[in-house]
């Protein structure tokens, strides 16, 4: 099986917060687990889309649900550790596009994780996707705006 490759280009993060790694978010081997790593990706994700005044359900009907998630390991991270989770979004289209990730550990400077999750925008009322609100689109004007 060939292995994941993420590279997003640097004008694609817009956005950073800093997330510390838990004593619970480690796991056997003694570094961050799978599972904690994802949880970290949703908070950055979350905290992302508020600082852009995206609520999620963002009205009554309509919310961003994730379609995918790909994460690219690079290095370990300990407990105690800050890691930067640098976001930014990619690849839009009529539905929805990617939310990009990349994680640092910056006392060190070394690269823990690239991430990727696909969105789409759902009627959560009538249960399908929806076109992706002009509103949001605009909120990105330097992302691609492909059909």
């Amino acid at each position: 099986m060939a292995r994941l490759n993420l590279q997003f280009p640097e004008d694609a993060y817009v956005y950073r917060t800093t997330l510390t790694v838990r004593i619970t978010d480690i796991n056997g081997a003694n570094h961050l687990s799978n599972d904690a790593m994802i949880s970290m990706i949703s908070e950055a994700r979350a905290r992302f889309l508020f600082e852009f005044g995206i609520t999620e359900p963002m009205d009554a009907q309509l919310g961003i649900i994730v379609t995918d998630l790909a994460t690219m390991y690079r290095a370990e991270a300990y407990a105690r550790d800050q890691l930067l989770f640098e976001v930014g979004v990619m690849d839009f289209n009529r539905y929805g596009g990617d939310i990009v990730f990349r994680i640092t550990r910056p006392a060190d400077g070394t690269l823990i994780a690239m991430a990727k999750s696909g969105f789409v925008f759902f009627n959560y009322t009538a249960k399908k996707v929806e076109a992706m609100p002009e509103t949001f689109r605009a909120l990105f004007p330097k992302v691609n705006t492909a059909g």
